[in-house]
């Protein structure tokens, strides 16, 4: 059976021509697939109706069933989703300034082992196909309450994004496509450990903006915090980074997450202006979010000020990123399917 939310407009159309159908009915029904409310084949009332029978005995319409939904005291909204194999996902719903962000995942748990990342602790299950990523996306608009002020879509849930790269890319295709969810990329961020070779491909293939999560100024931190860091060293990813496709008044977006007696010194934070002086870039200073079971400590408030002052003196945009969601376990690195992984 075809997934056929998992196929972006071109591919709706190429499925079109080999069924012996013009390339406009592709383009019809991708625009059925994201309509709001759409949940059967019945509804394309334009397709003549031995084709609608033809399209629901070749595929399926793949759709995530809302598994929890827990709401913080700061607003912040975790949903957990049953996809069709009976794993769950999670994704959050931030709200800031009278809009909100949708922070979606691109896989069920991760391999990236970082050692701050409670995610990290799930292991890596499986990828998810564009129709669950998107799926996210939909199900959080139709079925969830969370229409309204929806403004930035951000790849920074469960799951390290380019480790799954053609079904993201994918993803980022159909939730950009007009006929499809219909999103500026200039609202979607993709955030990354460091995968070098998918960096650079992503900079190629699309214009969304990237995230990459640094959290070191050196080699022998980053060692000990991501393993990533032993495959791609710090040099290579910075390298990277100033050789990444960025268009007009783009700027990459380094994730620095603080970590008690770890990496929260000033003259760490003087190492880190100079190793990615010369990069269009903002930083984004995120205080840890203690877990009982990991054991970094957050830093005092007064050390994360410190410490971006350090980067503003040396001309750097950097913000201290408020962490919402703490209380019902949503903020960044925090992720963990509770629910029973089944049908």
């Amino acid at each position: 059976m075809i997934d056929f939310r998992s196929l972006c407009r071109s591919d709706l159309e190429i499925w079109a021509r080999d069924t012996g159908l013009p390339d406009f009915r592709g383009r019809q029904l991708f625009s059925w697939l994201w309509k709001p409310g759409f949940c059967d084949f019945s509804q394309m009332t334009d397709f003549p109706k031995a084709l609608r029978e033809k399209i629901s005995q070749e595929g399926v319409l793949t759709s995530l069933r809302l598994a929890a939904k827990q709401r913080s005291v700061d607003g912040t909204c975790k949903l957990a989703w049953r996809l069709p194999d009976g794993l769950v996902v999670e994704s959050v719903v931030i709200p800031d300034r009278g809009y909100k962000t949708l922070c979606i995942s691109s896989q069920v748990g991760c391999a990236m082992g970082c050692r701050f990342c409670h995610t990290a602790m799930m292991g890596f299950r499986r990828h998810l196909v564009p129709s669950e990523i998107v799926g996210q996306v939909f199900a959080a608009l139709e079925h969830a309450g969370e229409r309204e002020q929806l403004r930035n879509i951000v790849f920074m849930g469960m799951g390290e994004p380019l480790a799954n790269y053609g079904n993201v890319l994918k993803s980022i295709y159909i939730l950009g496509d007009d006929l499809g969810l219909n999103f500026s990329l200039r609202r979607i961020t993709l955030s990354t450990c460091g995968l070098i070779p998918e960096i650079l491909r992503l900079g190629q293939d699309t214009d969304v903006g990237l995230a990459v999560s640094l959290n070191a100024p050196n080699d022998k931190i980053r060692d000990m915090i991501m393993p990533i860091n032993a495959r791609y060293p710090l040099s290579q990813l910075i390298d990277a980074c100033r050789n990444y496709r960025l268009s007009r008044r783009r700027r990459i977006t380094f994730e620095y997450l603080l970590l008690a007696g770890i990496n929260d010194r000033v003259e760490q934070a003087v190492s880190l202006a100079k190793l990615i002086k010369g990069i269009p870039s903002k930083i984004n200073l995120i205080a840890y979010n203690e877990s009982t079971d990991i054991p970094f400590k957050r830093p005092v408030y007064e050390r994360v000020l410190l410490f971006q002052q350090v980067l503003r003196g040396a001309n750097y945009t950097a913000f201290i990123r408020k962490s919402k969601g703490r209380d019902i376990s949503a903020a960044c690195g925090q992720l963990y399917t509770e629910i029973r992984q089944s049908k």
